[in-house]
């Protein structure tokens, strides 16, 4: 089963919490143990010696094993925390004031007593017991002497059976288990605080977890989800990450609907290029099979008609197949640009000279202001050529006879700004943010005698920006339309 990240959580503080309170209580009443055993110790230090100095059997060295029993025995009466101990100068075990079937050891390890004689600020010294064949307990020493020569050791055990067993049966006490119950209810409640404090902390990513699951559930369109509002405080991390993800899901969705949009465009412009591609067939084809089935029969006028027909829908065929390419070449994104300082009145003045015999036939003029252009650009020939073609290709069609078409040239702050400008028909402020789309036709070309691609002002934009060139369209219904766009100038 797998658990939340919360529970995790839980799981883990819980776990840690409990290690943490054993070591830490374990330890506390280590330093408290210790800190008694130093305490009585410190107390009960010079215990042995004032027994051995006061006592006539000790004070004079005496080994009298009878005499001492009574000793042990009365004073252990007197004081039953203690258990008395006469050793030998080896350390092994005399006599005793304990019962003797509870004596484990037959000798004491002198090296603890030689450290608390000598050094009896070093405390706690802890001995050997003799009730015991590995427990050590604190105690008090004395050396005994008789002449000057040592006889052995007072070793008296502070805290002894009795006082362990008695000081076993306080603890059990009830006021000692409410105190402990008061301790474990402590931690508890701390443990409690903990834990909720955890799941207040984790809240805002079990918030975040289920708008990640509710806008997956919903293919990740958010159009109909109403997400949280994050604030963008880069101290609170969880915070940051949910602000991060909602402008994530915001930018994916927005992706989306572009996609979804251009999924649209693009089926949009397959039919339309599929009608426009089977207009100029059909016609050709008709025209061709009336050439083929009446042949000889045919007059030759009509033959003749009939050929320049389908010569025209055959250069129209290839001006938009040729322009489906071009388009579908600068959409992918790998159009090189060629940039190279040249004048830009000579360029302009070959694009007019191409398109004069055009615009005489419609007695349009044709024109450069100023007549005389010496500047320099910094831009791609060929790309600026196919611009400036498409633009006034594009104002011959809606000129009507006896107008005019002006390409004005201005140096302005290091740009050139060049623009088209004609007496046309002009295009309606409706149409102006649509001219640029593909395939987008606007109101002014329904009516065109002679069809056209209706490419040219798409691919005219994106070039424009492959050259970092704005393309701008100012235009009034039937006064006219003005193309503009600024490159950069060289000064010399």
């Amino acid at each position: 089963m797998s658990l939340s990240l919360y529970q995790r959580l839980a799981l883990t503080v819980t776990g840690a919490f409990i290690v943490v309170a054993y070591l830490l209580f374990w330890w506390s009443s280590a330093l408290a143990e210790q800190a008694k055993h130093q305490a009585e110790q410190q107390l009960h230090l010079a215990l042995a010696e004032h027994l051995a100095n006061d006592n006539p059997l000790l004070q004079d060295g005496v080994y009298d094993k009878p005499a001492l029993e009574n000793l042990f025995h009365t004073l252990m009466v007197l004081g039953p925390a203690f258990e008395f101990y006469f050793l030998d100068p080896s350390g092994n075990i005399l006599t005793y004031s304990a019962d003797s079937n509870k004596i484990k050891r037959q000798s004491v390890e002198l090296a603890p007593l030689v450290t608390l004689i000598d050094k009896p600020e070093q405390l706690p010294v802890y001995g050997d017991d003799p009730r015991s064949f590995n427990e050590q307990k604190i105690f008090s020493a004395a050396p005994i002497y008789n002449q000057g020569n040592l006889q052995g050791y007072l070793y008296v055990i502070i805290g002894g059976e009795i006082y362990d067993s008695v000081f076993a049966r306080v603890k059990t006490n009830q006021q000692l288990m409410q105190h402990g119950f008061i301790i474990i209810a402590a931690f508890v409640l701390v443990l409690i605080l903990l834990l909720v404090l955890l799941r207040y902390f984790t809240k805002p990513i079990r918030q975040l977890v289920s708008e990640m699951e509710l806008v997956k559930s919903h293919q990740f369109d958010c159009a109909n989800i109403n997400l949280s509002h994050w604030q963008a405080n880069k101290k609170n991390e969880i915070q940051l990450l949910g602000r991060t993800f909602a402008e994530m899901v915001t930018k994916i969705n927005e992706q989306l609907m572009q996609l979804t949009d251009n999924e649209r465009i693009r089926k949009e412009l397959l039919a339309q290029l599929s009608h426009d591609l089977r207009t100029p067939l059909a016609a050709m084809q008709g025209y061709v099979e009336t050439i083929a089935i009446k042949g000889d029969d045919l007059p030759k006028e009509d033959r003749d008609a009939y050929l320049r027909t389908v010569l025209r829908n055959g250069k129209q065929l290839k001006l938009l197949i040729d322009q489906i390419f071009e388009l579908a070449h600068l959409e992918d994104g790998q159009v090189s640009v060629n940039l190279e300082t040249f004048p830009i009145g000579e360029l302009i003045y070959d694009i007019v000279a191409k398109f004069a015999l055009k615009a005489r036939e419609k007695n349009i003029k044709l024109s450069l202001n100023p007549a005389q252009c010496g500047f320099l650009v910094y831009s791609d020939i060929a790309k600026l050529e196919r611009i400036l073609s498409n633009l006034i290709d594009n104002a011959l069609r809606h000129t009507p006879e006896n107008g005019e078409i002006t390409i004005d040239i201005v140096n302005d702050n290091n740009r050139v700004n060049v623009a088209v400008i004609d007496t046309g028909t002009g295009i309606s402020q409706k149409d102006l943010a649509y001219i640029f789309d593909a395939r987008y036709r606007a109101s002014n070309a329904r009516g065109e005698k002679h069809k056209h691609a209706g490419l040219g002002l798409a691919i005219t934009k994106k070039l424009a920006s492959l050259l970092n060139a704005n393309m701008q369209v100012t235009s009034e219904l039937g006064k006219g339309s003005c193309f503009s766009f600024s490159l950069k100038s060289v000064i010399v």
